[in-house]
């Protein structure tokens, strides 16, 4: 039973009292019942309210994972680990992210000294190896 079906019983068995409405008991009686049944009626909205919410919140949920999904199958593990490179700089020991687009450059100056670094790119793939006349 819901609390507005409660309230409206609660009425029911206060009209089956017949207090009529002129005595102080009655006029007290019909304010709390008046009372109770707004109240029923404002926590009912707020139930509805919540279950919509609720959907809302489950499909926002549903429509993340299947963002976080295609987001992360783009962008597995190992293809990041394989696109960048740890490089000392000789001059002062500084360690360097790079990726293949710097080395693909050839060099790069050292964010620390400014030092130039250059880089040479020996591929080692059956393309290559072709080129070359191996």
């Amino acid at each position: 039973m819901t609390i507005t079906e409660k309230v409206a019983h609660l009425k029911g068995l206060a009209e089956g009292l017949a207090l009529g409405d002129s005595t102080p008991e009655a006029k007290l009686f019909q304010a709390v019942i008046a009372i109770l049944d707004d109240m029923a009626l404002t926590v009912s909205d707020l139930e509805d309210g919540l279950a919509i919410l609720g959907e809302q919140v489950d499909a926002v949920d549903e429509d993340l994972d299947d963002l976080e999904e295609y987001i992360y199958s783009e962008f597995d593990d190992e293809e990041l680990d394989d696109d960048y490179y740890d490089v000392e700089c000789p001059s002062c020991g500084e360690t360097i992210c790079v990726d293949a687009g710097i080395l693909e450059e050839g060099q790069i100056n050292c964010p620390n000294c400014d030092e130039l670094l250059e880089f040479e790119i020996e591929c080692e793939c059956s393309d290559c190896a072709e080129d070359k006349g191996e």
